[in-house]
């Protein structure tokens, strides 16, 4: 399986990893499945799983002691976000609160330790709440609304934001899907202040999901609509449009998730609807700009995906093939090749965490 960095801060040692999956429920699955992950091998524990509907998105908090995950429900009055314990020795989750988004299919979470962030893609907004300090989640602070353009084609008619992410320097970067633009906003302590918008895509684009390089100098876009990947330049959350390149060559409208590997030679993004699979591509060292030098085929509809801390292994969400597909990668091309499946009910979200 897979692993992304937490956040930047979370000290690895060791072979075995937390691991904890979200999915969709309702077709045989029951929520949140913890697993203990070897990175050396490819192999998966099932250690715990916890109830609760459509965990669509989910993240650690730094300490890896609690996990936040959406629960996406297009009705509003039931659309929320869930605070779970987590015991980093056994794998067990218990539910600590939750507290509503206001805001329609929840889609994505992300947290600085102080506040966790979600993305309404129905209600196109963005929710903050404060983090307590036992852990659980205090009432939703703020709600930030994004934009649609008049006159637009269907699904860009109306507002969606997908993804809302924490930036080293005291921002947020989220993306405002309907308008093909990234919305910047400033963090001091628990006040987040908009500031209007960072950076633009191509028309059409539909920014969904977007990546940090280690450094933060570049951001990288993926494009839903667009099915494209966008390398800006970074200077304090205002962007510079460097290169936008195909990942999906052959029309599908799919464009999901992108993550870059450890050590940022490789960048990889995963397309849904036609020809399900991840497109790979090397970064140059200088400049950070795409080469696209493979495609890797999966199961049907890859959603979320992650790459092992240790750059071994990248584990492949694919919602309708029932299956997280465990790839090893060839850490001077980039390619990969399947070595393992884990089965389990609509997996769409996977992500890593230390073993304390």
């Amino acid at each position: 399986m897979a692993a992304a960095l937490l956040a930047g801060t979370t000290v690895w040692a060791g072979d075995k990893l937390n691991m904890v999956v979200g999915t969709y429920t309702g077709s045989g699955s029951q929520g949140i499945y913890s697993f203990r992950f070897d990175q050396s091998n490819g192999t998966a524990t099932l250690l715990d799983s916890v109830e609760t509907d459509n965990p669509s998105y989910l993240t650690f908090s730094k300490n890896g002691r609690f996990v936040y995950a959406v629960n996406e429900q297009t009705d509003a009055s039931k659309a929320a976000l869930s605070a779970f314990r987590f015991d980093p020795k056994t794998g067990h989750l218990s539910l600590m609160n939750r507290q509503p988004t206001e805001g329609g299919d929840p889609c994505f979470v992300e947290t600085n330790g102080q506040l966790a962030l979600t993305a309404n893609y129905s209600r196109g907004s963005m929710s903050v709440f404060p983090i307590l300090r036992d852990g659980s989640l205090g009432e939703r602070s703020c709600l930030f609304e994004g934009h649609a353009k008049a006159g637009a084609e269907r699904p860009q008619h109306v507002p969606h934001v997908h993804t809302a992410r924490f930036t080293a320097d005291g921002h947020i970067l989220a993306t405002d899907f309907s308008v093909d633009q990234l919305l910047r906003f400033r963090v001091d302590g628990l006040r987040v202040t908009g500031l209007g918008v960072a950076g633009e895509l191509v028309e059409g684009s539909a920014p969904r999901h977007l990546e940090f390089s280690r450094d933060q100098k570049r951001v990288y876009v993926m494009s839903e609509l667009g099915g494209t990947v966008t390398v800006f330049a970074n200077g304090r959350a205002q962007l510079t449009r460097l290169q936008t390149i195909a990942s999906d060559s052959v029309g599908g409208r799919g464009g999901a998730d992108i993550h870059l590997s450890a050590d940022g030679r490789y960048l990889y993004a995963s397309n849904r609807l036609k020809a399900d699979g991840l497109s790979i591509f090397s970064v140059d060292a200088q400049t950070g700009l795409l080469r696209k030098v493979g495609y890797q085929l999966t199961g049907i509809h890859p959603r979320n995906f992650a790459i092992t801390p240790n750059d071994r292994f990248l584990l492949c969400a694919c919602r309708d093939s029932n299956v997280i597909e465990v790839y090893r990668r060839d850490t001077e091309t980039g390619l990969l090749t399947l070595v393992n499946r884990i089965e389990l009910p609509k997996p769409v979200c996977i992500k890593f965490g230390a073993i304390r």
